[in-house]
């Protein structure tokens, strides 16, 4: 019983977590769902881009008001702020990438769990709530 509350947390706080790129208008933005991988650190690697290091920080800042506002979570873990080439926020079961586009390219994390079902989010407006 608890694995299924789990899973429905991580599923729910995937798609906040989506929701929160949107606002900031985070490019190419996979879920990469993990929880079949025998192994895998988390349930869900979420994974955007940015075209600048200014967008990585508001995507970032996005992500992190969007989930403790429906969630009360904050990140267990934050890394990469200094840098502003990615950030990376670690709610443990849910792990955020937001990358400048050529680092993202480089890293390829896509690639690294291939055998995950990958879901491709479309770009689009941001609806009215």
């Amino acid at each position: 019983m608890k694995s299924t509350l789990v899973r429905q947390d991580s599923d729910k706080l995937a798609e906040v977590v989506v929701r929160g790129m949107q606002e900031k208008k985070g490019l190419d933005i996979v879920v990469m769902n993990l929880k079949e991988l025998k192994n895998a650190v988390a349930d869900y690697f979420i994974v955007c881009s940015a075209s600048s290091d200014t967008q990585i920080d508001a995507i970032a800042r996005s992500v992190e008001e969007e989930v403790e506002k429906l969630t009360g979570q904050n990140p267990w873990q934050t890394e990469g702020r200094m840098n502003r080439e990615w950030v990376l926020l670690d709610y443990v079961d849910v792990v955020v990438h937001v990358f400048l586009r050529d680092r993202r390219q480089f890293y390829a994390l896509e690639e690294l769990w291939g055998d995950a079902e990958i879901r491709y989010i479309e770009e689009e407006t941001v609806s009215a709530r």
